[in-house]
């Protein structure tokens, strides 16, 4: 099985190959289960490209430059390395690697043309790119949170978002946490807007933080 990136890659073009024809690729990937082997020519037509990325290690930390942001993620041009023939850049950076904080949209995080520096998560044989993070590199608030908080600390707050199901409190900065529907009031409610708006300040009591799940749950009613 050859990738759908490959032909492009091959030739810049839609082309694609067709049956019978002879084509030079490189094993990326073997399937036991289903019995199919994954091959790419880019590994083969591309090999200075492929050589760099199969030499990056975990963790290593790589600079570059945004080339551009898309609705799926954020494309970083190198410093170090080829460009890559289809890609505004061989890096690759997906929203969750952005930032730990939650965000709307990528461009609250980074520009086109910033200069970054990310941590490489893996080699994406797939697209023919690396994989990095940015928020690698920056402290993980919900970890500093969670050492310096007790369940059953009372905390000020501000609401950013309701769901059907309650409302979303930043209590810390870059910290937000769940107030359950049952947890808003004493009295019980069908929708969070009965009791709290966005932007409201309230009082809040921590009731569960998981730090491997990143969640932490409140509530208004207790406190």
């Amino acid at each position: 099985m050859v990738g759908p990136l490959d032909g492009p890659w091959a030739r810049r073009s839609a082309e694609g190959v067709e049956v019978g024809q002879r084509i030079t690729a490189e094993v990326i990937a073997v399937d036991l289960d289903e019995g199919k082997v994954r091959l790419s020519t880019a590994a083969t037509g591309e090999r200075e490209l492929w050589k760099f990325l199969k030499d990056l290690r975990l963790g290593e930390i790589l600079t570059g430059t945004v080339a551009a942001i898309e609705s799926f993620g954020v494309f970083v041009a190198l410093d170090d390395g080829p460009p890559h023939p289809v890609f505004p850049g061989v890096g690759f950076i997906t929203f969750p690697e952005l930032s730990w904080r939650r965000f709307e949209e990528a461009s609250e995080i980074v520009e086109v043309g910033q200069h970054v520096s990310c941590e490489f998560l893996q080699f994406d044989t797939w697209n023919g790119e690396a994989r990095l993070s940015l928020r690698a590199l920056q402290p993980d608030p919900f970890a500093t949170f969670a050492n310096g908080t007790e369940v059953g600390a009372t905390l000020r707050g501000r609401v950013t978002k309701l769901v059907p199901f309650g409302a979303f409190v930043q209590v810390a900065d870059g910290i937000e946490g769940l107030v359950h529907l049952s947890e808003l009031a004493s009295a019980p409610v069908e929708t969070p807007d009965e009791v709290v708006q966005v932007s409201d300040r309230v009082s809040v009591m921590v009731m569960e933080i998981d730090v491997e799940r990143r969640r932490l749950l409140l509530s208004r009613r207790q406190a």
